[in-house]
């Protein structure tokens, strides 16, 4: 089979998230929430008072990405910072009532944008396409080839 963007899975993988992305941005835009700031909420509303140490491994994310969206968040009153009582060079970030309130419609806004990107497959399909996923993931995590 002849490489093209057709049969690449990076490719494929990247135009599906980009598409993900737009359709989650266009139902959370309502909230005053960005897709990058619901990936922290999530991570938040499951386990409040995480370090900025904590939510960059759970989110494989960059340093200054981090940085940039909890400087946002805390702008938008979506969370607090403070020093940890453990390591005082560590700052916890803490969730404000704002945020707990946009917990419901945000993550009916996700559900809605996953159930329409979906839409066209069999129950079956949809278990096996997020097994799939995980497996890929779980793949490529840091580490994995070094």
């Amino acid at each position: 089979m002849a490489f093209s963007k057709n049969t690449s899975a990076g490719y494929l993988a990247n135009h599906m998230a980009r598409l993900f992305a737009a359709g989650l941005q266009k139902r959370l835009q309502p909230l005053g929430i960005a897709p990058a700031q619901f990936m922290v909420l999530l991570e938040l509303w499951h386990e409040d008072g995480l370090t900025q140490r904590a939510l960059l491994g759970r989110l494989d994310v960059e340093q200054a990405t981090m940085a940039n969206t909890l400087a946002r968040m805390h702008r938008d009153g979506l969370i607090t910072r403070a020093p940890s009582q453990i390591d005082k060079r560590a700052r916890v970030i803490h969730l404000t009532a704002k945020a707990r309130a946009l917990q419901g419609p945000a993550q009916m806004a996700a559900k809605a944008q996953n159930a329409a990107a979906l839409s066209g497959l069999s129950d079956a399909e949809r278990a096996q396409l997020i097994k799939l996923m995980h497996q890929v993931i779980a793949t490529l995590k840091p580490g994995k080839f070094t």
